[in-house]
């Protein structure tokens, strides 16, 4: 099945004459998003009288971060961006000056969570134990069962912890998720050390300068909340919902589906028909073309999806697709209930080679 979607991909990139990356619009997209995030972090800082205007300005701000995480550095990181290395490598460098080292994710995102989609201990995107269980095959917890109720404060605590904890202890410890994390060069710790005094010098010591302590918390943590909040369900929603599939690996580390089909059983669409959100969320929303092709830049998703149902019809296959955001988010919740609930058939399907391709109630494989 692999190599009849590379097919159609081709012949779809052979019919349209386009580039498979992002092309000019690419620059443009980016120019909006970080004039967007300037602006509001300079009113914000320097400008805003009033609480009732740094409110929406701490929530642009968050918003816009999170599109240049989206949009920019993740086409950087996957090298769609651009047909030009060090053009990726500096779109994907835009993480760094946001708080965020594009070593550690290139290596827990691109290796790990693409490779090893939705399977216990190694995808370090479904691990939130002992707070969450967002698996089949994690241990449940008493308190487990008010996730669903609990899950969005949580995120709250995601951008500060990923900034100042998370970047420094995959370091420390040279591991993610329990893989060995690849040794930094020294191009890469002058990176990484950069990016975090960058990052510590706009979102720290500059705000603490002009606004005061009292102030700076008040706004930091308002920002971190709708930062967080926005970026774990944008994640959550493409791979913890009701419909997609968890697996354990055997004693060889291997999982039962092929690569492909993997992807297929373990990803979500959501939203396609949404312009605005996908350009927003740098095609995110396009999970299932996003994980079948992620050296293709997002701009391409809303047309593959097309390629792509027309092959996995012929394979009676329908990708998981929720057609609105709420839908998508009911199901998540919906998720998080039911792996929360004590008895063990109200927690979500078991970790097997069962291949559930269908968001009905009665899914067929």
């Amino acid at each position: 099945m692999r190599t009849e979607l590379d097919e159609a991909v081709d012949a779809y990139f052979r019919t349209t004459g386009l580039s498979r990356h992002g092309g000019a619009s690419m620059l443009l997209k980016s120019a909006t998003l970080f004039s967007w995030a300037i602006t509001s972090y300079a009113l914000l800082v320097f400008w805003a009288p009033t609480w009732w205007t740094a409110i929406p300005l701490a929530v642009s701000l968050a918003l816009a971060m999170a599109g240049i995480g989206f949009a920019v550095m993740h086409d950087g990181g996957h090298a769609s961006y651009s047909d030009r290395r060090a053009i990726n490598r500096w779109a994907a460098r835009s993480l760094d000056l946001i708080g965020g080292s594009s070593f550690v994710w290139a290596y827990k995102h691109n290796v790990l969570h693409h490779t090893y989609t939705n399977v216990d201990g190694a995808d370090d995107d479904i691990d939130f134990e002992p707070f969450m269980r967002l698996s089949p095959g994690q241990t449940r917890r008493w308190f487990h069962r008010f996730q669903w109720l609990y899950w969005p404060a949580l995120l709250v605590f995601l951008p500060p912890k990923w900034t100042l904890v998370d970047d420094f202890v995959a370091v420390a410890r040279g591991q993610v998720g329990g893989h060995p994390l690849p040794r930094l060069s020294r191009r890469d710790w002058v990176v990484l050390i950069a990016g975090k005094l960058c990052f510590a010098l706009w979102a720290i010591v500059i705000p603490l300068l002009v606004v005061g302590p009292a102030a700076y918390l008040a706004g930091a943590a308002l920002v971190s909340c709708a930062l967080g909040v926005t970026l774990g369900v944008v994640f959550q929603l493409a791979h913890a919902v009701t419909c997609t599939s968890f697996f354990q690996p055997d004693a060889s580390g291997r999982t039962p589906l092929p690569w492909a089909e993997h992807q297929l059983a373990t990803t979500a669409d959501f939203a396609r028909s949404n312009p605005l959100l996908t350009w927003f969320v740098g095609g995110l929303n396009h999970q299932v073309e996003h994980h079948l092709f992620p050296r293709i830049g997002h701009r391409h998703y809303p047309a593959l999806a097309e390629v792509v149902r027309q092959v996995c019809a012929r394979h009676g296959i329908r990708p998981h697709d929720h057609p609105t955001l709420g839908g998508a988010l009911f199901a998540h919740v919906r998720h998080l209930y039911r792996l929360g609930r004590p008895t063990p058939e109200a927690a979500g399907r078991p970790s097997s080679p069962q291949l559930i391709f269908d968001c009905a109630p009665n899914p067929g494989a």
